[in-house]
């Protein structure tokens, strides 16, 4: 079973002093030792991004894929060796911006995921400009007078995408956010983990005041995570922010359905040790 010393890498990480990638980093290592999933059967997939650097210092197998493509190299992963705990994390301009169509497909193929969304606000690797879910208003270096589009709203895009596992936490509360990590990893489905991610050098607004100020638990407030309906009704509230388990259902994954993986074998463990690929040589010359 993994510790968390496990999942240390020699080298540090370089973000910036206060970063809230620090609590996601935390969250996820801490899940993977809740969980007692092997560092060597975790893979880590990223996209580009002040954040996707995270899979360089977990102790797992990663892959850094181009801006907004993490999901579709997850997916190969996931297919390739489904015995995998596969998990993504890409940015909120990474997957809600150029990666969005990914997001949308991977979320209706039900592919048995984690992928957690770091959510800032803003584009920090490229110094602050606004991003698909920045706030209506907002200003940035591209966008001195405030932009004039409403934000996209990830849950509400989720739950209208038969995503079967839906939630939000926050980068300044490290054990809940964990607890929701380790939730979507054992959930066997697409699991969104939006995660409230305070910027500290660039966005002065979303800081972690400002989230501490308002967001509640929604496993406090009693909601019912079974009821679509009411998840949608949550996923609308803006006085105040709610972070938890918005909906969670059972479905077939597609690694059930496809033919491929009927046997149950993992592809990267099936022995082609008498196959003959000549033919297959032949053709292509």
């Amino acid at each position: 079973m993994a510790q968390l010393k496990d999942l240390e890498t020699r080298d540090r990480s370089n973000w910036c002093p206060g970063c809230g990638n620090f609590g996601i980093q935390a969250a996820i290592k801490q899940a993977i030792v809740n969980v007692g999933v092997d560092p060597w059967n975790v893979m880590i997939s990223t996209g580009i991004g002040c954040g996707s650097k995270i899979n360089q210092w977990i102790e797992t197998y990663g892959f850094a894929g181009l801006h907004g493509r993490s999901l579709p190299v997850a997916m190969g992963a996931k297919l390739s060796n489904h015995a995998l705990t596969v998990i993504d994390v890409g940015g909120d301009g990474d997957g809600y911006g150029i990666g969005m169509g990914h997001f949308i497909h991977n979320m209706r193929r039900n592919f048995d995921m984690t992928y957690i969304v770091e959510d800032n606000q803003v584009y920090g690797l490229t110094l602050g400009q606004t991003s698909p879910t920045s706030d209506k208003g907002a200003k940035g270096p591209s966008t001195p007078f405030g932009i004039i589009e409403d934000p996209v709203n990830p849950i509400k895009l989720a739950l209208a995408g038969d995503c079967t596992f839906v939630a939000r936490g926050f980068a300044g509360d490290i054990p809940h956010l964990t607890s929701l990590i380790e939730a979507g990893i054992k959930h066997r489905g697409f699991a969104l983990i939006d995660v409230f991610q305070p910027c500290v050098t660039f966005n002065k607004v979303n800081t972690y005041a400002y989230f501490r100020n308002k967001v509640y638990k929604l496993e406090e407030a009693g909601h019912d995570f079974t009821d679509l309906g009411k998840a949608f009704e949550k996923a609308g509230e803006t006085e105040k922010l709610p972070i938890g388990i918005f909906y969670k259902v059972d479905k077939p994954t597609y690694e059930d359905n496809d033919v491929g993986l009927k046997d149950g074998v993992p592809r990267a463990h099936v022995d082609i040790s008498n196959i003959d690929v000549a033919m297959v040589e032949e053709s292509f010359m």
